[in-house]
């Protein structure tokens, strides 16, 4: 005798649960970028260095990311990017594509704190040989506040394009 398949009951098509954690992955990944993004404004941003090789040392002033107007403003692109990052978690994972709004102006916020007025191009340089070198650096906060703004832009733009 042989095996027939057996009729499906009528009713509303099941969807698999496999596809929406599948796309709920560049909205997670805008959340995490937006927490970098916001945990950087606390690093240091950049400084002033002044090294001399007659002590054999160096000092140095650091500037963190929140003690400049550019720091707060790039807090508060992450909070926002945070946010859309939640909303396409927890709603639709298209929401998560808002995010490359604070995402773009916290980029240009932190370039405009090096090129700006009252940036580093602005501060003093010597360079006095061996007895005396002041200069401004950049620090590693600066750069992974880029990086976190730049992978917010990236990963909503996956959200947005992404197909299910």
């Amino acid at each position: 005798m042989a095996d027939f398949p057996q009729p499906r009951p009528a009713g509303p098509p099941t969807r698999s649960p496999a596809r929406p954690r599948a796309r709920r992955g560049a909205p997670l990944g805008v959340v995490i970028a937006g927490a970098l993004l916001m945990s950087c404004a606390v690093l240091p941003w950049a400084g002033v260095e002044a090294r001399s090789e007659l002590i054999g040392g160096a000092i140095a002033d650091d500037v963190r990311g929140v003690d400049a107007a550019a720091g707060v403003y790039t807090l508060v692109a992450g909070l926002a990017a945070l946010a859309c990052g939640f909303a396409g978690v927890l709603g639709r994972p298209r929401l998560a594509a808002l995010a490359a709004v604070p995402g773009g102006a916290a980029v240009v916020v932190l370039v405009s704190f090096v090129t700006g007025d009252r940036g580093l191009r602005d501060r003093v340089s010597v360079d006095l040989g061996d007895l005396l070198s002041i200069e401004p650096v950049i620090r590693f906060g600066w750069f992974a506040a880029l990086a976190s703004a730049v992978a917010v832009i990236l990963l909503a733009v996956v959200a947005l394009v992404r197909r299910g």
